[in-house]
């Protein structure tokens, strides 16, 4: 008898082993490269790293991904809330790399960063509060431009499932939405729209089937569909410019605005594009107003990409009559439209501007859409300000990149953290006043951040290599989205997480199984105890590196 329990005993032993085992072996780790900004994660035809769903073991389990500027990329942890400790070790440390007792020298390219070492530590406490419930989350994605779409057809099929999947699958970082343009955009080879020959056609005669470079798209979604193994895709489609007869200067670009006699035809323009999708079977789910409308108006004198001016007024005349009336009578009703489409500066301004203008105007909206650009000059009271004045609208940001300013490098920074860490604090503000979601802008550019056909050339969270067709490179941007879009699936929902000082940025989310994901974000130069105080689950200490950013999902 005991012999046999001996050997029972064994089986279960080693068959828990395998299980652990096997919870950290089917992840693949990231094959890190020094960069002349820091380091970007490598992927080729036969090797890209991944990170599959794991689930917290038992009630008092948890797991903890952490990434930081020294070279974590989603490094995971399981352990019991029970133990009270975990010590987040930075990448020098996993790897045995010997540090200085004191600073940590990192050389990045001609200069020399330090990074303060243990001897120095932070505290901060997060509370927790599981009652305290805010909005729902409805999903993150990026943007599948004419840029994206030329990208991966030059790349191996091998390389471009490896995008499917690194952005798409749950062993990437989990998006579930798109943005996609009717039409061209700035980021395409060249202008272009539906219909531009005849002119003057206000029956869109020559609108019947999709452009081809949309069937090239929507042959790439359905394989990145397929290879992601992800059944729906939110799309929001947005247009840049209507064909230039339909303007008021016949052009792409500048300053020009929809000649009035063609509302109703632009409004027939949009309602054709949602038919040709869905015969397609690649359903719109949501539309905006127009991208950056004030492009149009003012911004021409810097932007000399694909542009249609609307004033709020003028844009509350055209969805009142017009697009909102042909939505909402269709057989597309119940496709979403979003209003806006523009920097943060206009907010609540534009919405309060076509309500004064035609009150039924924002009936018709479904949702609230924002860039990020400029930020930083105006705050989230903002915001704050338009839900106040909407409660019941979506609020999305629907476009992010970064390289596009003067005294910025127009264009990749490989392995940059500094940029990433933009990308946190982004996420994490929005996040903390009723966002519902967020795409961002390019899903991977090539070395030069583009193709653009005006040279707008930005940074985007993969770059591809197209030199050779047979690299891309994971910067620090994408992994540190996917601190958000992995961990915080549709239907979660934000709850209070209050931290006891600015040591720490946070948001928590109780995700729809009932776990609690929750990120915090260390941008010092120095380490940090964070005590998580949970209204239900109490204390568990984390000591977390310089520099790092971190989820942690328990029940």
């Amino acid at each position: 008898m005991k012999v046999v329990g001996f050997i029972e005993t064994f089986v279960f032993l080693l068959s828990l082993s395998a299980c652990l085992k096997l919870s950290f072996a089917v992840s693949t780790p990231c094959a890190l490269r020094p960069s002349p900004y820091g380091s970007v994660c490598v992927c080729n035809v036969t090797y890209c790293d991944y990170l599959d769903p794991m689930s917290p073991v038992g009630v008092d389990g948890f797991v903890l991904t952490s990434s930081s500027k020294m070279g974590l990329r989603f490094s995971s942890k399981l352990g019991q809330y029970s133990d009270k400790t975990v010590v987040v070790k930075d990448y020098a440390e996993q790897n045995e790399i010997i540090q200085e007792p004191m600073v940590v020298l990192l050389n990045r390219g001609n200069r020399i960063e330090k990074l303060e070492s243990r001897a120095s530590k932070r505290k901060v406490t997060i509370k927790v509060e599981r009652k305290t419930k805010y909005q729902k989350i409805v999903g993150f994605g990026g943007a599948f431009t004419g840029a994206v779409s030329h990208i991966l057809e030059g790349l191996p099929h091998e390389l471009q499932d490896a995008v499917y999947q690194s952005l798409y699958s749950k062993k990437g970082i989990g998006f579930t939405m798109m943005r996609m343009p009717i039409g061209g955009c700035d980021f395409d080879l060249e202008p272009w729209a539906y219909n531009e020959l005849p002119e003057d056609d206000t029956n869109l005669s020559n609108f019947t089937q999709l452009h081809y470079l949309d069937e090239k798209k929507i042959k790439q979604i359905e394989r990145l569909k397929s290879v992601a193994n992800i059944q729906n895709i939110k799309i929001l489609a947005a247009a840049w410019s209507p064909p230039k007869w339909m303007k008021t200067r016949k052009s792409w670009n500048g300053l020009s605005f929809l000649k009035k006699n063609y509302y109703q035809t632009w409004a027939d323009y949009h309602l054709k594009f949602l038919e040709l999708m869905e015969a397609k079977n690649m359903p719109i789910w949501a539309i905006t107003t127009g991208n950056e409308p004030l492009n149009g108006v003012f911004g021409w004198v810097f932007v000399h990409f694909m542009s249609l001016g609307w004033t709020p007024s003028s844009q509350a005349k055209w969805l009142a009559d017009n697009l909102g009336p042909t939505i909402r009578n269709s057989k597309f009703k119940d496709v979403k439209i979003f209003s806006n489409d523009d920097q943060r500066y206009t907010f609540p301004f534009w919405f309060k501007a076509m309500n004064e203008s035609r009150k039924e105007s924002i009936n018709y909206l479904d949702g609230l859409a924002m860039h990020w650009y400029w930020d930083e000059y105006f705050g989230p009271s903002l915001i704050d300000e338009a839900h106040e004045l909407m409660p019941d609208k979506l609020i999305f940001n629907t476009e992010s990149c970064i390289g596009d300013k003067p005294l910025q490098t127009h264009g990749p920074e490989l392995g940059s953290w500094e940029r990433a860490e933009k990308y946190a604090h982004s996420y994490l503000e929005d996040l903390q006043h009723s966002f519902n979601g967020y795409i961002d802008w390019n899903l991977i550019l090539n070395e030069q951040g583009g193709p653009s056909y005006v040279d707008n050339f930005v940074d985007s969270p993969v770059i591809v290599n197209v030199t050779s067709g047979q690299e891309i490179y994971k910067q620090p941007i994408h992994y540190v989205i996917g601190h958000f879009s992995k961990f915080i699936p549709e239907g979660s929902i934000r709850i209070e997480a209050e931290r006891s000082n600015i040591n720490i940025v946070t948001a928590a989310f109780e995700r729809p199984d009932g776990t609690i994901s929750c990120v915090f974000f260390n941008s010092a130069q120095v380490e940090v105890v964070v005590t998580l105080a949970d209204s239900i689950r109490g204390n568990i200490e984390i000591t977390i590196p310089p520099k790092s950013l971190h989820t942690i999902e328990y029940n």
